[in-house]
């Protein structure tokens, strides 16, 4: 015998999350684990985006933020195929940082290996303040 959970306000509940998102957030299947590193003279992020096609994968750069965005594609699987279970989300994935003013946008790359997506935010040299003499 299977039991189930009672839950009579849960699609109420859901409906009420999904209206009172505001209209510039984008839905999601999923959101990958990303971790940022910080060295000398750039940012690394990485981001688990297992299963998911390079060419599937929007990196964009835009007004100080650094955007990602894609897609996994699900594989049909029949039961005949002796799947029982599956548990790995399919969908789409987005993701957004701020990135500081040092960031040089023009020198961002992006690759992925073995699953992970690098991505290599170069930094810009600090520009000091130029004193400016007053003649009088």
């Amino acid at each position: 015998m299977t039991l189930f959970r009672y839950q009579p306000w849960a699609l109420m509940n859901q409906f009420h999350r999904e209206f009172d998102r505001p209209e510039t957030e984008t839905a999601t299947d999923w959101v990958p684990a990303v971790d940022v590193k910080e060295e000398d003279g750039r940012w690394l992020v990485h981001a688990d985006v297992p299963g998911v096609d390079p060419k599937d994968i929007d990196v964009t750069m835009e007004d100080g933020a650094l955007t990602l965005r894609g897609r996994r594609i699900q594989e049909s699987r029949d039961q005949k195929d002796g799947w029982t279970r599956v548990e790995r989300v399919n969908g789409s994935f987005y993701r957004r940082f701020t990135l500081p003013d040092t960031a040089d946008s023009a020198g961002i790359s992006a690759k992925t290996v073995n699953g992970v997506l690098e991505i290599v935010i170069p930094k810009q040299p600090k520009v000091l303040p130029k004193r400016i003499p007053v003649s009088g």
